[in-house]
């Protein structure tokens, strides 16, 4: 596990999950948000971004979080392996109303409300992106280690007996 990539809809706790994993691992952590995204809530130019996202892909170790449907195949291919945090819709909307207020560091600004049209995306997300990417990990599962936690209590035990 050198090149690790944490996929799932916004509010499942990619990012969590990844700042726990790279204090285990002590992989490089880059969190495509903070790429992405600027403290005043525009975003970068799509080039600008790409170029970056390429720039950590030839590094020899990371864990990149964030899902960015655009990019999954490139991120694939570069993978050894491929987390996917497939949780319930009713959990990712939950969490994203949880953050609210809170200072983190995979974005950078504090939500102060909770938007409609992101509850709104993330809600899309399942309708639009995760068959997407469903696909992509039944194409790619035989050639990379293909990981899915379907709960917090999976991803807590697959923390606790990671031999590394």
């Amino acid at each position: 596990m050198n090149k690790v990539i944490v996929l799932g809809a916004s509010g499942v706790g990619k990012s969590y999950f990844s700042k726990r994993l790279a204090s285990l691992t002590n992989l490089p952590l880059f969190h495509l948000d903070n790429i992405w995204w600027k403290e005043d809530k525009t975003h970068i130019e799509r080039s600008e971004f790409d170029e970056k996202l390429d720039e950590i892909l030839k590094k020899d170790k990371w864990i990149i979080d964030g899902d960015y449907s655009r990019t999954y195949v490139v991120r694939i291919e570069k993978a050894d392996t491929i987390i996917f945090l497939d949780f319930p819709l009713e959990e990712a909307l939950k969490g994203a109303k949880s953050r609210i207020g809170k200072q983190r560091s995979d974005i950078p600004w504090q939500e102060s409300e909770f938007d409609p049209e992101f509850g709104e995306w993330i809600v899309n997300w399942y309708k639009e992106k995760k068959p997407i990417l469903l696909e992509l990990l039944d194409k790619y599962k035989k050639t990379k280690d293909v990981i899915v936690f379907k709960t917090r209590k999976e991803i807590d035990e697959y923390l606790k007996n990671l031999n590394l």
